[in-house]
């Protein structure tokens, strides 16, 4: 009886953790839109803005595993709402002067190190809130977010830009974010008996085969054995390579449309949150497609992960390199919604199956692969800066094919090479007891 009255705050707290993370999002895309119009107008250099740019992931990097570690101990709970408000304030007062690069640089890093934190703290609550057969959904749900803010953010945020200036853009995230920590610190409570001895019986508390810190913690961690692991390598490099596509076009679009394309994103109206909007809808099929396969035995656990990692890296790799030789903003919104939709897709493959070899140590396998992950984004954003600075230098022009075409054609072949080493060292089978 307890367990169904505790339904309608369960679904609330998954409700609350997607629209986190699509607030999240709305400040990623937010940040590349606004700084991408100041830069622009001030005349930035494209090397410049890729350190910038890339400047957030080094924060992100750092404060995963401390996030981890803090959600863990002072609970998911109050380090989520912590984590919110800090970016919220350090978004507030980001500088767009590009004389001050050092003060640019330097809260850009807070709101890294900030964000860090949010993902362990929600796969923390989800873990003690979400009872094992809703987790799957629960997870995919909330993670879509991402995409949806990302979406929405590009759709909205451009016109603001226009109408109020790149500045009012960082007051708008402060706002939203200021508005989420008031909702989740009025209704998000921990739960119901989660320190009894029973609750696994209610389907709180119970160690969770998700991605969360509760596992973490373990004396009995094999650590040289996972970082020898084969089949955990797949994991990473599809991971690495998954985020380098993402933060490359999440980054970069806002300058191939104003620069390569000579269109403004203000005059694109709804198209140029497809991507995006497609990269939300293929994450949630790809999960209901792999579960089908496999709870029907169509495919084995092995055979589904492979298949639908491969298939959306191989249909991302060649929309990647069609995308500079679409010279319409049509035709580069098709090619990246192509990538990033699949790409989405393929999440169903890589991403899931650290649950399949690890349960035990789905933290710990997640936590590498996030890393590689996010230094994914400090890599790629930041040698895109230096592969545009470096044609402009060969007295190429960025309005040409040839001058965008390597920032592409490196991620299609980081997904061509991570498919082949998914499909060559991975398995759905359990690899650690």
């Amino acid at each position: 009886m307890k367990m169904a009255s505790s339904l309608p705050r369960r679904y609330l707290i998954v409700l609350l953790t997607f629209i986190c993370t699509c607030v999240c999002y709305i400040e990623r895309v937010g940040f590349s839109i606004a700084y991408t119009a100041a830069a622009d107008a001030a005349g930035a250099t494209q090397s410049s803005k890729g350190l910038i740019l890339s400047t957030f992931y080094y924060g992100y990097a750092c404060s995963q595993v401390p996030g981890g570690w803090a959600a863990q101990r002072l609970g998911g709970r109050r380090i989520l709402l912590l984590s919110f408000l800090l970016w919220s304030l350090a978004s507030a007062f980001v500088p767009l002067d590009p004389g001050r690069v050092a003060l640019t640089v330097l809260a850009r890093l807070l709101v890294g190190v900030a964000q860090g934190f949010i993902f362990p703290a929600i796969h923390t609550v989800l873990a003690q809130w979400v009872p094992p057969p809703e987790r799957s959904r629960s997870v995919s749900l909330t993670t879509s977010g991402m995409y949806l803010g990302a979406a929405l953010g590009t759709l909205v945020l451009p016109g603001l830009v226009k109408s109020r200036g790149p500045q009012s853009v960082f007051v708008t995230e402060a706002a939203l974010g200021l508005i989420w920590s008031l909702l989740w610190f009025a209704y998000a409570t921990d739960p119901p008996r989660s320190d009894h001895p029973k609750a696994a019986a209610a389907g709180f508390g119970e160690p969770s085969s998700l991605p969360s810190t509760n596992l973490v913690g373990s004396n009995r961690i094999p650590w040289r054995k996972i970082m020898v692991s084969l089949p955990i390598w797949a994991i990473v490099v599809n991971n690495f390579t998954f985020h380098y596509a993402l933060y490359v076009l999440m980054n970069w679009l806002p300058t191939y449309f104003e620069l390569g394309l000579q269109h403004s994103l203000q005059e694109m109206g709804s198209s140029k949150m497809l991507p995006y909007l497609n990269m939300f809808l293929f994450s949630n099929i790809g999960g209901v497609v792999a579960d089908k396969l496999i709870t029907t035995k169509t495919l084995s656990v092995t055979a589904t992960r492979k298949a639908l990692n491969t298939a959306g890296f191989a249909v991302a790799s060649a929309a990647l390199v069609a995308l500079p030789l679409f010279r319409t903003p049509d035709g580069a919104v098709f090619c990246s919604s192509v990538a990033l939709g699949f790409l989405a897709l393929g999440r169903a493959g890589f991403a899931v199956n650290h649950m399949d070899v690890a349960p035990r140590y789905a933290g710990v396998v997640m936590g590498i692969s996030n890393t590689a992950g996010t230094l994914a984004g400090v890599v790629g954003v930041g040698l895109t800066g230096r592969l545009l600075e470096a044609a402009k230098a060969a007295d190429m022009d960025l309005t040409t094919p040839e001058s965008w075409r390597p920032v592409f054609v490196i991620p299609s072949l980081l997904c061509v090479f991570s498919s082949l080493v998914f499909l060559l060292l991975s398995t759905g089978e359990r690899i650690f007891d």
